[in-house]
């Protein structure tokens, strides 16, 4: 990060924050290592998570639209069903058990925030709550882990 000039850094953060797996929570981290400010990395790391997860909402909503309405324009036959992966079958249980907001927030400990928005969006939860609750998660996951990495940071620094 240092060889960068100043100004490119935070777009660094924010596309590693773009990148499922790495998200808010593992680019803001980054950055702070990198020499940002933990706001700037925290602020430039959430709204690259968010910017990607807004883009997968938006096209998995017009991919649903149109499934749906080619599924009522034709009669299916049943498809043999595919087994869920271990991170679906914890996503989906937190769904149940604790609805949209509680599957937004526990979600990145299963699988990436895009994947938690796609099957939300794929379950017919409404954009608009699927974009609230992750961005919720998002900023919260976020703050926490940068935070973190600002304490361990100062604290090494400060030994």
């Amino acid at each position: 990060m240092a060889q960068v000039p100043d100004v490119v850094q935070p777009l660094i953060v924010m596309v590693a924050g773009a990148i499922p797996f790495i998200e808010g929570e593992g680019a803001s981290p980054i950055g702070v290592l990198g020499g940002i400010h933990p706001i700037v990395a925290g602020i430039a790391a959430a709204s690259g998570n968010f910017l990607c997860v807004l883009a997968v909402v938006l096209l998995s909503s017009r991919v649903r639209t149109t499934a749906v309405a080619r599924r009522a324009r034709q009669i299916e036959t049943p498809a043999e069903p595919k087994p869920e992966s271990k991170g679906r079958q914890r996503f989906r249980r937190y769904l149940v058990r604790f609805g949209v907001p509680g599957a937004s927030i526990l979600g990145p400990l299963a699988i990436p925030t895009q994947f938690t928005s796609a099957m939300l969006i794929a379950s017919g939860t409404p954009r608009g709550w699927v974009l609230l609750w992750q961005a919720v998660a998002i900023v919260l996951w976020t703050t926490v882990t940068t935070t973190l990495m600002w304490i361990a940071v100062n604290s090494v620094i400060l030994a």
